[in-house]
């Protein structure tokens, strides 16, 4: 089995057509179609059948094709253990949320640049569950996420996770509200079971936790109100919306006030994510490397204003 034609077969999965793979690869399309007939003849089983005047893989094909992408990995892991001391280039593609990006990778993108002026970095914002599906879809090579203490995320052992920064979350409250400065998480969450809570629009952790922790305060939590930006977060309860979880450190507006929630405490977990077969690479090595090196003196950090919701 030859990895050029497991290539042909990934790129047909992700392109749908022997048309555009020809174009990808730089070859003809009737190349395409006699490797993947190989291929076929190879595995003992069909791998592509006719859809209208084109063609799809079959169920058969898929599978191989999930399998092909981890082989073409390793493959290339291999290559690349062979010359460690291969100077990072080519184009890293980067999925993450907003507090990621902003404040660790973006100053990680100007520093490669002048040091590393051959590696690219192809940056998209995205939440965790969004990026995680770039990630098994192999259209992002490393994915920034965050979970919860009390949201864990479920492990993949498809993936490597690589621990970045941890930060302490509390409840945005109107600054009039009558609440003391200091009080137990439960205690907290039982000052505001009257109110109205806003959470992510585009993850669901946060309005975990928030269930999680209202539940052992002996109520359920009446959501109504929904925001990826904390800057929209802080509006909503300004103009009298609710209340919601920020992170600690957050700059809030006069009308806001942010309490700190002494326990259960809430902690966003950052992590960096990748393909267990890619990270040797060197442009994700050192990427990872440099991320883990700007975050290890920092327990916890401040969320830059104006960010989405993941802190």
């Amino acid at each position: 089995m030859e990895t050029r034609r497991l290539r042909l077969l990934v790129e047909l999965s992700r392109l749908g057509s022997m048309r555009a793979v020809a174009d990808v690869v730089g070859t003809t399309t009737s190349t395409v179609s006699q490797q993947l007939t190989v291929l076929a003849k190879e595995m003992g089983i069909a791998l592509i059948e006719p859809d209208g005047r084109r063609v799809r893989l079959t169920p058969a094909g898929r599978r191989l094709a999930e399998h092909a992408v981890t082989i073409l990995a390793a493959v290339e892991s291999a290559r690349l253990d062979l010359a460690p001391g291969t100077d990072p280039s080519g184009i890293l593609r980067v999925a993450g949320f907003a507090t990621a990006i902003s404040a660790h990778l973006l100053p990680l993108v100007t520093e490669l640049a002048a040091g590393h002026p051959r590696l690219h970095v192809l940056v998209r914002e995205h939440e965790p569950a969004e990026a995680l599906h770039l990630l098994a879809a192999d259209e992002t090579d490393l994915a920034l996420t965050y979970d919860y203490n009390l949201a864990p995320a479920e492990p993949d052992p498809a993936v490597h996770t690589t621990a970045l920064w941890t930060a302490p979350w509390g409840l945005g409250i109107p600054a009039h509200a009558d609440a003391p400065e200091t009080a137990d998480t439960l205690d907290v969450f039982a000052r505001f079971s009257a109110y109205d809570w806003i959470v992510n629009s585009r993850n669901t952790a946060d309005e975990t936790v928030i269930r999680t922790l209202a539940s052992m305060a002996g109520f359920t939590p009446r959501i109504t109100h929904r925001a990826d930006s904390l800057d929209l977060v802080q509006g909503m309860i300004t103009a009298g919306l609710g209340v919601g979880l920020l992170p600690i450190g957050t700059p809030t507006l006069p009308e806001v006030r942010l309490m700190p929630l002494a326990g259960p405490h809430v902690i966003l977990r950052a992590r960096a994510v990748a393909h267990h077969g890619r990270l040797t690479w060197p442009p994700l090595a050192l990427v990872t490397k440099l991320l883990v090196q700007r975050t290890a003196s920092a327990r916890s950090i401040p969320t830059p204003p104006g960010r989405g919701h993941g802190g």
